[in-house]
């Protein structure tokens, strides 16, 4: 064999076994491999099982002689061979399901033996849009359990029928257990008055029985979330998932948006949160890791709005005896629900209140005055209400800040003016000048009129956030809106426009117009040449604000309209108290005195100074550069004709 021989096969070698490991199936699809000859070796013995009792009948009915073997010989030689072939498991694949109760006064909780897991949940206090029982998930829609490995066998808890050790109205107890008193049990709790659940897992020389890869219980948690409000679009912009990493902040998916995310850091707990409700699952002693996931269902006539599915790990010791703390809470987004569970947990980041000074606005200020008169007045139309008049009341030195400054401006309007006649239009600078030394002397600040327009948006923003995520809001009706958590419909179309919908929400419209009204009152305070697109914007953002808020909460629209309604009555109050010739004859008498100039005026003038130099100079320059101008031009048009060079020699 020669040289090229040998190399040829080697390559041919070093093919093949690339080719085997690039083509060598994942660790996942070894898995899925397994588990499917499990399943089929599980069917394959039902089979046979269920050939041979057919068999034993057939052949008690035709052979009277053939030896008698009741349904207990039959159910032995079952036991035994599911004995054999699922060792301590045995007595757990099969059973049938039961259902067990466990309620107080604000929950209804349905448990089920098969998996050990909570079946569902009902709130008893809250309804459906529909008016029906409040589930925040029923049956196969909720996922709860661990996979594991007994006997070089996959399985998975949540497919299993476990034993009842204990049973009470508020506890119970579901087990795996082995004949050498080895055993698993998962222990709920539910405390009276409460939206909180008591989770434990308890274990005994639990890796006899559990058998995991990392050492830890590696949790697989799904629920399919319904569909409970008004309007579904908006309910899906408040969907997410939430979770908060062990004593630190609360993150969150995307709201409203499919996402994913992997967590190796120490977690808290994970909550599965639409609008108004949450399911959060609480490791006193943390998860070690895990990931999260949320689907957005994009069909509108489905019954759920999303998907959600968290994959965290539980560190569990295979010996001894054993006890892991957990809760559950199913209830409400309530800002002091959630408080009574203690600043360490933070549940209360679940509601939207904003980040930095927006959520500080909301939580010191408009929830304590929304829930303070929540105690004395049962319509919240008139809660709204008077929550705007406080807060009107609070910025209204703002407000008249701002008016004050645009009529002073207004009044100085003839002399700026004069100054635009006098200047150029093409000198801009020497006008802006001009114009900054006229405020300077007669003491008007031009930004006096914003600032106190932008330290009022906070507010504005944080009601944005507040409102429809306020859960007090939810089916609450006022006049005609039906919810004040949900759009308010007064005509329903048959056909939906893009980016609007298929309603015409009345408080939508009454807040445009209002907006539409209360920039006209403004324009008219304001010179003409300080805002030049002013008159589109007056018919652009009622436009905009149609478009947007036409499928938002009622309640937030109203609260705007009302906003902007006793902004108006507002202006109008104050122009009574303002004598525009005497605050012209104090401007005036201002101008007269000697005015320091500031840094930004000097520097403004030295900026014209050397424009105007600059030009001088230009045009002082110009009969020379016409001259040069001549003399290139008269060159190419009749160039000197050189004499020609003498020949040498």
């Amino acid at each position: 064999m020669d040289k090229n021989t040998i190399v040829g096969f080697l390559l041919i070698a070093l093919i093949l076994i690339g080719w085997a490991l690039l083509n060598r199936p994942s660790q996942e699809q070894l898995e899925a491999q397994r588990q499917l000859r499990d399943s089929l070796q599980q069917a394959e013995v039902m089979r046979q099982l269920e050939a041979e009792v057919a068999l034993i009948e057939k052949s008690e009915k035709t052979d009277p002689f053939i030896e008698f073997r009741d349904s207990v010989t039959v159910q032995e030689e079952k036991e035994q061979l599911f004995s054999d072939l699922y060792g301590d498991m045995s007595p757990y694949i099969e059973g049938d399901q039961e259902f067990y109760l466990l309620e107080n006064e604000k929950i209804k909780m349905t448990l089920t033996n098969k998996g050990g897991k909570i079946y569902s949940v009902e709130l008893k206090n809250y309804n459906t849009y529909e008016g029906k029982p409040l589930i925040l998930f029923d049956g196969n829609d909720n996922k709860f359990g661990f996979p594991f490995v007994h006997k070089t066998r996959n399985y998975n808890t949540n497919d299993l029928y476990f034993g009842i050790r204990e049973q009470s109205d508020s506890k119970i107890i579901f087990e795996l257990k082995s004949e050498n008193n080895e055993f698993l049990a998962f222990i709920y709790e539910l405390l009276p008055d409460e939206y909180m659940t008591r989770f434990y897992i308890q274990s005994r020389n639990m890796g006899q029985l559990v058998a995991t890869l990392s050492g830890a219980l590696e949790f697989e948690w799904s629920i399919k979330i319904p569909s409970f409000e008004k309007g579904r679009k908006f309910e899906q912009q408040y969907s997410s998932v939430y979770f908060k990493y062990f004593g630190d902040e609360v993150n969150n998916l995307s709201l409203g948006r499919n996402g994913s995310e992997k967590f190796r850091t120490k977690m808290n707990w994970v909550a599965f949160k639409c609008q108004f409700f949450s399911s959060v699952f609480i490791a006193d002693e943390g998860f070690t890791g895990g990931s999260v996931s949320a689907e957005i269902e994009t069909r509108t006539n489905s019954p759920f709005i999303s998907y959600h599915h968290a994959e965290i790990a539980v560190p569990a010791e295979a010996t001894g005896d054993n006890i892991i703390p957990f809760r559950f809470y199913f209830g409400p987004n309530h800002f002091y629900t959630l408080k009574e569970y203690g600043q360490d947990l933070e549940l209360t980041r679940l509601i939207a209140l904003g980040w930095g000074i927006f959520g500080w606005i909301n939580k010191f200020l408009v929830i304590p005055v929304f829930n303070y008169l929540e105690k004395y007045i049962l319509n919240y139309g008139l809660i709204i209400l008077i929550l705007t008049l406080i807060i009107k009341t609070i910025l209204f030195p703002l407000t008249y800040k701002s008016y004050k400054s645009a009529a002073r401006m207004k009044v100085l309007k003839p002399q700026i003016d004069e100054i635009n006649e006098k200047i150029p239009a093409d000198k801009k600078l020497e006008r802006q000048q001009a114009t900054m030394a006229l405020y300077k002397k007669a003491g008007v600040n031009p930004m006096g009129g914003c600032v106190p327009m932008l330290l009022q948006m906070p507010v504005l923003i944080a009601l944005f956030r507040f409102l429809p995520s306020s859960i007090e809001l939810r089916q609450k009706s006022f006049l005609w809106a039906e919810d004040l958590s949900a759009y308010d419909s007064i005509l329903d179309l048959p056909f939906t426009i893009p980016m609007y919908g298929a309603h015409i929400s009345l408080f939508t419209l009454l807040m445009a117009a209002a907006t539409i009204i209360s920039t006209k009152f403004n324009t008219a305070t304001q010179p003409s040449q300080q805002m030049p697109g002013m008159k589109m914007m007056i018919y652009m953002m009622p436009v905009m604000l149609l478009v947007i808020f036409n499928s938002y909460a009622s309640g937030l629209s109203y609260y705007y309209f009302i906003s902007t309604l006793i902004t108006i009555l507002q202006t109008i109050a104050i122009k009574q108290f303002i004598d525009e010739k005497k605050l012209l004859a104090t401007l005036t008498a201002n101008q007269k005195k000697p005015v320091k100039k500031s840094g930004f005026a000097h520097r403004l003038e030295m900026m014209a100074k050397k424009q105007n130099q600059l030009r001088s100079q230009a045009q002082s320059h110009k009969p020379a550069n016409q001259l040069r101008n001549q003399i290139q031009s008269a060159h190419r048009n009749n160039p000197i004709k050189q004499p020609p060079k003498k020949k040498k020699g």
